[in-house]
């Protein structure tokens, strides 16, 4: 038994959106008779693919509402209040003749054949290739063989794509922080009285309020390579090891270093904020919680690639850093903090894999009023 021109008819539709525009699948559950799919980069970040019947306003308004509130859920997730969806209904009623309207962010297509489907404005607007793509010289179950044989190929090279980004490589930026951070430790004990010295951490650039105030901004930067004591610098240069690694692949190279610096930044912006102003600052913790930002921020967009490897990484790293915080002197929890929200909010803006133009905008709003209030917060409240 041949399968019939409807079920043809939505298998060229997902073949298309998958193989021809990059979309993705997203698995939500208890969901029936329908296909979600995803591409941040496209007009459309999600197209719905609806394959049961709709006879009445009552299902079409109730469809509507479930959608909306679906994705409602994966704005809060995503941290992206820009998602627009496409959806395309191929199953309506005889009898149903409500208008279906359009707004800006929802639009929606009723399709119940080929025919219609290059007829209509929307379609032909955005997918101007969509009648020559879903043409084949194939029938039958030898059309549903192809189709099934070239999303399987899709599905293959998007997880050879994404193994890629898991394979480990050379940390060199890593390898360089570290050592600096050991350098300047070294030096410390050299040309001062040692890490613990109030004198010496001042000299070397740790941060004073007042002297932030008077103008010596660089003690924002300088404060996150210089550490207090032995045991400061091998839990944060073990945190760093662990943990930069991971971001410097993710995000590259040069993306990892705004990470890290930014993130150090608004570490040290928190301090001067929330402590005393008789308090000597020190230390990388705002600049590794800023990775932890950065990592939890990756893990929405991969958490299907990711699986239980963010959860074993971070948690040894947030326990050796609580540590740091309740038992050695001069260390900021107010630091901690800061360096998190830094570094989730530039990774925002900097993007890493499919990351569309819309989440890294809301990223960039993110740390320009992050960066604004605390900079008014520390300097002009």
């Amino acid at each position: 038994m041949e399968p019939n021109q409807k079920d043809l008819f939505v298998m060229k539709l997902i073949h298309y959106f998958m193989t021809k525009k990059n979309y993705s699948p997203i698995i939500i559950k208890g969901i029936d008779n329908e296909v979600w799919l995803e591409n941040p980069k496209e007009e459309f970040r999600i197209v719905r693919i609806i394959t049961k019947s709709i006879y009445n306003e009552e299902q079409f308004e109730f469809d509507v509402y479930k959608m909306k509130n679906i994705i409602s859920q994966i704005k809060k997730k995503t941290f992206n209040p820009f998602v627009d969806v496409l959806t395309i209904y191929t199953k309506i009623g005889d009898n149903f003749s409500a208008d279906i309207e359009d707004n800006k962010k929802y639009k929606y297509v009723v399709a119940s054949s080929e025919e219609e489907l290059y007829n209509n404005e929307l379609i032909k607007k955005y997918y101007k290739d969509i009648e020559d793509s879903m043409r084949f010289d194939e029938e039958g179950f030898s059309l549903l063989g192809k189709i099934a044989t070239d999303i399987g190929k899709k599905n293959i090279e998007e997880n050879v794509r994404y193994n890629d980004m898991f394979k480990p490589s050379k940390p060199i930026v890593t390898y360089i922080l570290i050592a600096i951070n050991i350098i300047v430790f070294v030096l410390m004990y050299i040309f001062g009285k040692g890490s613990e010295d109030n004198e010496t951490l001042i000299n070397f650039g740790a941060i004073v309020p007042s002297l932030v105030h008077s103008g010596e901004y660089y003690r924002l930067i300088t404060n996150a390579f210089l550490h207090i004591g032995i045991m400061h610098l091998v839990f944060n240069m073990y945190s760093l090891f662990v943990l930069g690694p991971n971001i410097e692949h993710l995000f590259g190279k040069g993306k990892y270093i705004c990470i890290y610096l930014f993130s150090a930044i608004m570490g040290s912006l928190f301090a001067l904020v929330f402590q005393g102003p008789n308090t000597i600052t020190a230390g990388a913790s705002g600049a590794i919680f800023g990775l932890l930002g950065s990592l939890l921020y990756f893990g929405y967009n991969f958490k299907g690639y990711l699986g239980n490897r963010l959860l074993n990484q971070i948690l040894p790293v947030v326990i050796v850093n609580l540590i740091i915080s309740f038992t050695m002197p001069g260390i900021s929890a107010a630091a901690h903090i800061g360096g998190l929200l830094g570094g989730a909010s530039v990774s925002f803006m900097l993007g890493a894999g499919r990351d569309d133009k819309s989440s890294r905008i809301t990223g960039l709003i993110m740390t320009l009023v992050l960066t604004g209030f605390m900079i008014y917060m520390a300097f002009f409240k």
